[in-house]
């Protein structure tokens, strides 16, 4: 059995996965790209769409998130993230759905507007995995590549702001809930909190996460700030990510 992982080290969907696969013990390869030449590789894979993560499985390539949640849930039954009861189950997916529509955009294009104002923060998390090389070739293009970013991503202050909005109300609603119960959906683990965990991670650097996170100090100051204010806010989930990566 032969399974590859196609994604990007930075990627928090692809944390997704990389989660899922280790949370039921599969044994899989990862395979890093490099954002921008990453496209050649997965249109050849999937002959349309050039996003990660995607999987392979013997053949079997599965594009997306969610849809290779799908996949593991019913190719390795073991340590479900799919609740079996038909209503958790439409509850687990409902709360995936909207955290992959508003949490993953929202917490990329924040973190992205300031971080990429510290190039020589966010070359190396954007490289990671990859060969040395492409730090320095990154490095070089950086002007490019910023540009290239925000305008594909339309990342700039004002979306920056709103996405802060939508991740303050979304933590906080978060909050609320763990603070009553343990999980999101039911009395155990599933793909709602995987991808709570996930998409949220960036917010409190797990090292579990295979990038190089910088240092506290290097962390942009508005991030800084923000992060002291919301840190008991954000706690809820990070535990969740903690007690079950």
């Amino acid at each position: 059995m032969s399974i590859k992982l196609y994604q990007f080290c930075i990627s928090h969907y692809s944390e997704k996965v990389r989660w899922a696969l280790d949370y039921k013990g599969i044994n899989y390869e990862p395979v890093n790209l490099l954002p921008g030449q990453h496209r050649k590789t997965i249109l050849g894979l999937t002959g349309s769409e050039s996003s990660v993560p995607v999987l392979d499985h013997d053949g079997e390539v599965v594009q997306g998130s969610s849809q290779i949640l799908d996949y593991l849930d019913q190719a390795f039954p073991e340590n479900p993230l799919t609740p079996q009861d038909p209503q958790l189950k439409e509850q687990a997916l409902t709360w995936e759905k909207r955290l992959d529509e508003e949490a993953g955009p929202a917490i990329r294009t924040w973190i992205y507007h300031y971080f990429l104002q510290r190039p020589k923060v966010v070359v190396p998390m954007l490289t990671a995995g990859t060969p040395f090389y492409n730090r320095i070739l990154l490095s070089l293009a950086f002007s490019r590549v910023d540009e290239v970013m925000r305008e594909w991503m339309k990342i700039n202050q004002k979306t920056a702001d709103a996405a802060q909005q939508t991740l303050e109300s979304l933590l906080t609603e978060l909050a609320e809930v763990y603070g009553q119960q343990p999980f999101l959906v039911g009395n155990q683990f599933t793909r709602a909190d995987l991808t709570a965990g996930s998409l949220l991670a960036p917010l409190f650097m797990p090292p579990q996460y295979p990038v190089p996170w910088p240092k506290p100090h290097k962390v942009p100051r508005p991030v800084q700030a923000w992060l002291q204010d919301w840190q008991d806010t954000v706690e809820p989930v990070a535990r969740i990510y903690r007690e079950n990566r």
